[in-house]
């Protein structure tokens, strides 16, 4: 009897052992910086919070990524005009791909992105901007994106935990912007992924 108890034991640790392996080991991220455009966002983000009594919400390194790496798919695969719209993600990728409709029926497909992209074990969920105009400095650029969202009462609701978003309290944030395309991710779980520095 105390043989078979010792074995059990042996094969329980085993597999915890081989389980916390497996989620230490997975989607290891690169160094993750952001842009003067990116940097000034994520200021005035939480300059326009801090005027309605909002808490800072700290930058992620997985959200960052997040939120890099569909800003560059949007930019190479997105096609405006379409059903799908930007938070769509393509199928060019090692991602799962999915058509992103005004209905929301795919909004699973967002808000599992870190979770498949990253360690960040938690819900993502993402605003998106798109321009073409010619800024004259980063800091233009970053101001008329969150002009926009400001604008767009869905898009401001989820800046400033307003509507259905009162309830979350945003602890990590992902800023991402390539080419044309900005987007933003949140999430109510701090990242423990490490720091997010200016790019040089």
């Amino acid at each position: 009897m105390i043989r078979l108890l010792a074995v059990c034991l042996i094969l329980v640790l085993f597999f915890a052992k081989a389980v916390a392996q497996k989620e230490i080991a997975v989607k290891p991220l690169p160094e993750i910086c952001l842009t003067q455009t990116e940097i000034e966002l994520y200021k005035l983000i939480n300059e326009y919070r801090a005027q309605k009594g909002l808490t800072e919400i700290k930058l992620s390194a997985s959200l960052c990524f997040v939120a890099h790496t569909h800003a560059k798919d949007q930019t190479d695969n997105f096609k405006d005009g379409g059903r799908c719209n930007m938070h769509s993600w393509s199928k060019n990728a090692s991602w799962s791909s999915c058509c992103y409709t005004p209905d929301h029926k795919k909004a699973k497909c967002m808000w599992d992105k870190p979770r498949e992209l990253t360690n960040y074990q938690a819900d993502g969920f993402e605003i998106s901007f798109y321009s073409t105009y010619s800024y004259s400095s980063p800091e233009a650029f970053a101001k008329d994106i969150l002009n926009g969202w400001k604008k767009s009462p869905g898009h401001n609701d989820v800046i400033m935990n307003k509507s259905i978003w009162k309830n979350m309290k945003w602890k990590s944030i992902g800023i991402g912007i390539y080419g044309e395309y900005a987007d933003v991710w949140f999430g109510a779980v701090e990242d423990s992924a490490g720091e997010v520095v200016p790019c040089e």
